[in-house]
């Protein structure tokens, strides 16, 4: 076997791949993807095919964070639908192989528009098209009928906003590195706001253009979303709001690079929200309650990297990672008494 990884080993993963009867033609050959703040991502090929493997980084795990299960539940009930996504092929759903749970999925060409350098290899109207293709990748999503698909045991619908706020709050409390008081005062006034006219769709729960792999000939068409650990069934405005707030600044601080999706070449927050309704024919509904809830989620997950890194599980800007949290907390806070929009 050759370019092996300590947290994947190609002699294990061939005989996993073998016994459920993938054919596997010659060694192994794995390289790393991407790694560090959330699942580890492996290239793994064979002398004919080429799969992608998904596992839990090594350290630092934080309850129900990096759920195998999910992401392979979700992207296999999708397989017949006409969001794309990459074709399923295997999972160890116990962990009886590596130690952790992990998935293999059939490698999709195309490519990943991730850093603010990779967006310059699109021209302005391949960016318009490409936000084109998001806002109607994720209206397909939240119209798939997901009792048809089988996942009408996916998730509790009922009540998720109030469940994402008890989350993101009781999330806080595992990975926090210091007090933060405004957090409290997020979570309350949250709390109290809470929508009580909502629709419930298959959520991504972490949209936006890096977690989609696109064509390498045209911008604007989506051949597989992917990054799904996070997903359930649940209000879909959260999917929308959250991919608005991605857009803020302080997210190139969270990731540790530039960000494709923070430059000022794709529209607005606003426009980008506007897009959606009128594609999704859906109300926005409390705009500024999603949004808010989206600056809290993303406020946690800032500080959730850089507690990781030091646990050990240290990549590109980790441990400056949650500098970034009191912007977004504090933009929530904005977002709900009227000072902040977009």
């Amino acid at each position: 076997m050759s370019g092996g990884h300590p947290a994947l080993d190609a002699a294990l993963l061939r005989r996993f791949l073998v016994e459920r009867d993938v054919p596997v033609v010659g060694d192994l050959r794995i390289d790393l993807i991407s790694g560090g703040k959330s699942n580890l991502t492996f290239s793994v090929r064979d002398d004919e095919s080429h799969w992608v493997v998904r596992r839990p980084p090594t350290s630092g795990l934080t309850p129900s964070a990096h759920d195998m299960n999910r992401e392979w539940a979700v992207t296999s009930a999708l397989q017949s639908t006409d969001v794309p996504v990459a074709p399923t092929v295997a999972i160890d759903s116990d962990g009886e192989v590596l130690g952790a749970p992990f998935t293999v999925v059939g490698f999709v060409g195309g490519q990943v528009i991730r850093t603010a350098d990779d967006l310059k290899t699109l021209s302005d109207n391949d960016v318009e098209r490409n936000l084109d293709g998001l806002v109607e990748t994720l209206a397909r999503l939240h119209e798939v009928d997901h009792v048809a698909v089988g996942l009408g045991e996916f998730g509790r619908p009922d009540g998720f906003a109030a469940r994402q706020v008890k989350l993101w709050a009781r999330q806080w409390g595992h990975v926090k590195t210091r007090e933060l008081d405004d957090v409290d005062r997020l979570v309350t006034a949250l709390s109290e706001r809470i929508p009580t006219d909502t629709r419930n769709t298959i959520v991504h729960g972490d949209y936006r253009v890096d977690n989609t792999i696109i064509s390498a000939d045209d911008a604007g068409v989506v051949r597989a979303v992917v990054d799904w650990e996070m997903s359930t069934l649940g209000d879909p405005l959260t999917d929308i709001a959250l991919m608005c707030v991605y857009r803020r600044p302080g997210f190139d601080r969270v990731v540790g690079f530039e960000a494709a999706w923070t430059s000022d070449r794709y529209p607005s927050a606003d426009e980008i929200a506007q897009r959606y309704a009128t594609r999704s024919g859906r109300d926005l509904g409390d705009w500024d309650f999603y949004l808010a809830l989206a600056n809290l989620k993303l406020g946690v997950i800032a500080e959730g990297i850089t507690h990781r890194a030091r646990a050990g599980a240290a990549s590109e800007g980790a441990e400056t990672a949650a500098e970034a949290t009191a912007e977004f907390i504090a933009a929530g806070l904005g977002q709900l008494s009227g000072a902040t929009r977009g």
